[in-house]
């Protein structure tokens, strides 16, 4: 395996080692610089995803201080998501201008900004500004499709695992911030959890900074399995492209289908679990720390997932991955409901184990038919699909505190998730595929 990360020093060097009369050594390896820059990137997606661990356990004492209904406080989540998912493609084509760097630097800032500024907040209004403008202007930014475009620009062996690894990040700063998190809010309250997450944000700007590079060609290198290639120009016009690239992809069948898809993807995991899971346990008489500890599970699962799906999306057929994922997710939202109690049983264990291991394994197969389907412009194309999965997302985490209000459960909305996901299963399926060949 170290053959697969590694490549030879200086051939002079190597060659002087080997001459006459002097004594052989064995040939010095380093590290590629790819795997650098897929690390930093992790780190960052991790900081940034920082926020995500908050909404879940911020309802019930927002709801407490200031009055705010379960509705208003998730159309703030709500705002959050979509921006999330609208930013995407547009960041995608800005780091084409302006290089990475720049923009992921710029985003981290915003985060920070948003969480620090929610500290002072007194009416819903502003939660609107702080959660859902600035930190979804952030978190967008820096969303799957920077994951796309690291992988597109540094990788052309492996793709498929480093895309899961790098979709694994966010479910690790989940790992870390989750419990860390709910301690703070259970013990020192919601303001010291929240600046907590702007602290985490700035603190990754550093490493983005002076580690992250924008092209390989800039450190004189080819990308990983491939040939060197000299950087291309600055792409100009990014709003431009990133209209155009949706216009062009949204004649094409491949593209409805996937964003459907990822759609319910969203509305199944960031829009239903990781906003109203929390709340809808404690609501069984389970402590927030508990519920937040087993959501932290889920992200230790869903790294698993998310890197096996990574490896298998290099072998198998996309597609069949895909309707496979969203079925078993389907199957066990509908028993969510009758596994709710005051204390974690063996039963809620399973549950969070094998939705875990399904979180976002979905990623790997989309991005995979993304760059199948639409090639150069896949990291785009795939910013415009996350924009649906977080309009998917954005709907069910508004949708979910109205039903909640209304109905005093969330049984309906575990239900109606389960059966939006067996729709998608059969909406995989039916993805064509690209004749090479």
């Amino acid at each position: 395996m170290l053959g697969d990360v590694t490549q030879t020093t200086d051939t002079a060097a190597r060659d002087a080692s080997e001459a006459p009369g002097r004594p052989a050594r064995p040939r010095l390896r380093r590290v590629h610089r790819a795997w650098i820059v897929a690390a930093v990137t992790f780190v960052t997606i991790i900081g940034g995803a920082a926020f995500n661990s908050l909404p879940g356990l911020l309802i019930d004492p927002l709801n407490r201080e200031f009055g705010w209904s379960r509705g208003e406080i998730g159309l703030a989540v709500s705002v959050d998501m979509a921006l999330y998912g609208l930013t995407a493609p547009f960041a995608a084509a800005l780091m084409d201008r302006f290089g990475i760097r720049r923009v992921v630097a710029v985003a981290l800032g915003a985060v920070a900004a948003g969480a620090l500024g929610s500290v002072w907040m007194t009416a819903s209004w502003q939660l609107m500004i702080y959660w859902g403008v600035l930190v979804g202007l952030g978190t967008g930014s820096m969303a799957l499709a920077f994951s796309a475009t690291v992988t597109n620009r540094w990788f052309v062996a492996r793709r498929g695992l480093v895309t899961g690894i790098l979709t694994a990040a966010g479910a690790s700063g989940q790992l870390v911030f989750l419990p860390l998190c709910a301690w703070i809010v259970a013990h020192h309250g919601w303001r010291p959890a929240s600046v907590t997450v702007a602290l985490a944000a700035l603190a990754v700007v550093p490493f983005v900074w002076f580690l992250l590079r924008d092209h390989p060609a800039d450190v004189g290198l080819a990308p990983y399995g491939g040939t060197y290639e000299e950087k291309p120009a600055p792409a100009r016009g990014a709003a431009r492209r990133t209209l155009r690239v949706l216009a062009d992809a949204a004649r094409t069948g491949p593209f409805w289908l996937l964003a459907g898809t990822f759609a319910i993807c969203g509305a199944s995991t960031n829009g239903l679990i990781r906003t109203h899971f929390v709340p809808s346990a404690h609501d069984h008489g389970m402590p927030i720390t508990a519920a937040a500890s087993l959501l932290a599970v889920i992200g230790v699962f869903d790294v698993i997932g998310t890197v096996f799906s990574g490896w298998l999306t290099d072998r198998f057929d996309a597609r069949r991955l895909l309707a496979a994922y969203y079925a078993l997710r389907g199957v066990s939202l509908l028993f969510l409901p009758v596994l709710m109690a005051p204390e974690v049983h063996p039963p809620m264990v399973f549950f969070i184990v094998f939705y875990g291991l399904d979180w976002v394994a979905t990623v790997p197969p989309t991005l995979a038919l993304c760059r199948e389907h639409y090639g150069d412009d896949s990291a785009i194309v795939f910013g415009w699909v996350l924009a649906s999965h977080q309009v998917g997302a954005a709907l069910v985490a508004f949708l979910g505190g109205v039903a909640r209000d209304t109905f005093g459960t969330y049984d309906v909305v575990w239900y109606a998730s389960g059966a939006l996901c067996a729709t998608a299963a059969l909406m995989a399926l039916v993805i064509r595929r690209v004749r090479t060949p």
